[in-house]
């Protein structure tokens, strides 16, 4: 199998106090928290390629272009959906859109690059080193 553009993932979760902008100190108030939700459009793109990787893969996050369009209440179920819209290489470049059940809450792009993990640990603990 391999990594082909219009591949399709998905992250959800529910609005608990735990996860609300209050909890995380990303804000004032018991709402779904911007960085919960830049996790759950994580998830949802590395959900969407774990299947097509070789077994000694995985991926990492390493840009986010995102917005937050609307507040959600604790109870309501969230999730997030990423489309691969390009491959360039190593490089994963998805459209993730999150939503509530009333609606869209926020959208963006999100890139991943393929890695070995064992080899990029190794890199990661090097700079215990210097």
């Amino acid at each position: 199998m391999s990594i082909e553009i219009g591949l399709k993932g998905r992250e959800e979760t529910v609005v608990t106090q735990q996860n609300t902008a209050a909890a995380v100190g990303s804000g004032l108030v018991p709402v779904f928290a911007t960085p919960y939700m830049i996790a759950l459009m994580e998830g949802a793109a590395a959900n969407t390629v774990l299947p097509f990787l070789a077994e000694d893969e995985g991926t990492v996050g390493t840009h986010l272009d995102v917005s937050h369009s609307a507040a959600t209440p604790i109870g309501m179920k969230v999730w997030a959906e990423a489309t691969l819209v390009a491959v360039e290489g190593k490089k994963l470049t998805f459209e993730v859109v999150a939503y509530d059940e009333a609606g869209e809450i926020g959208r963006g792009t999100h890139e991943r690059f393929i890695i070995k993990p064992e080899k990029f640990l190794a890199k990661v603990q090097a700079k215990l080193n210097k």
